[in-house]
């Protein structure tokens, strides 16, 4: 029994022991070279989170890593964005959900235009900021190489851009309502030598999961067509109308 208490304890104090040297150690390896680093796991990157003023600030999106020291006083302690530093919060650079489970790198449930935003800012870091390293998990496994999820992301986004395109294309065809607000008289819309139709979107149930309409003008001949609403309270001929 003895013998068995004191293996109890000295297992106990190895483990206590490498909990406090582990980072120890890798924090003095990144003072002597701090580009050493191509992967870092989870608690590695948490490190860098900008309370320690020896180590550089990072942080994560969609597994790509970056140093953005040089922007402390965004990222680092008391910063607006130190919610991102020291993690991979992908999902908050779109949803703007800065608190708990909204500090995510899941994507899960994002329509394509959002996951295509995610994209686009880990494009404006690699512009913007020197990328260091990618984060093992989700993203990239143990050997940096992409997982199904971040072929999957990038083939979202491909899509998202597609049909954002294919919308600009169709909206083209049909020319948009001229608009202006002020706060005395509230919105308006107008068309010069035609009449605002609001019209459905295609398009937007696939990019944002949700329908919408925007307001374009038609010739008369062209108002018996399906799908044409008349905005509430203006006149079926009116080139001008409230909203």
């Amino acid at each position: 029994m003895a013998v068995k208490n004191l293996f109890s304890a000295r297992f106990v104090v190895i483990t206590v022991f490498l909990a406090l040297i582990v980072p120890v150690v890798y924090k003095i390896s990144l003072k002597f070279n701090p580009q050493q680093r191509l992967l870092f796991t989870v608690e590695e990157l948490a490190l860098h989170n900008g309370t320690d003023d020896s180590i550089p600030i990072l942080l994560g999106i969609l597994g790509s890593v970056f140093d953005v020291t040089k922007g402390k006083s965004h990222y680092g302690k008391g910063g607006g964005y130190n919610h991102f530093a020291g993690r991979d919060a992908s999902r908050a650079f779109v949803s703007g959900n800065f608190t708990g489970d909204g500090l995510t790198d899941s994507l899960r449930g994002l329509s394509s235009s959002d996951v295509k935003s995610v994209v686009e800012w880990r494009e404006f870091y690699l512009r913007s900021y020197k990328f260091v390293g990618k984060l093992v998990g989700r993203y990239y496994d143990s050997q940096g190489n992409p997982t199904k999820y971040l072929k999957g992301a990038e083939a979202k986004a491909a899509r998202g851009a597609q049909l954002l395109e294919k919308q600009k294309t169709e909206e083209a065809k049909q020319l948009s309502c001229n608009s202006k607000w002020s706060q005395e008289e509230g919105g308006e819309v107008s068309c010069d030598n035609s009449f605002p139709r609001l019209v459905q979107r295609p398009q937007e149930i696939a990019l944002t999961g949700k329908m919408s309409k925007r307001c374009a003008c038609f010739r008369e001949d062209e108002l018996n067509q399906p799908g044409l609403e008349v905005y509430e309270g203006c006149d079926y001929l009116a080139k001008t109308c409230r909203v």
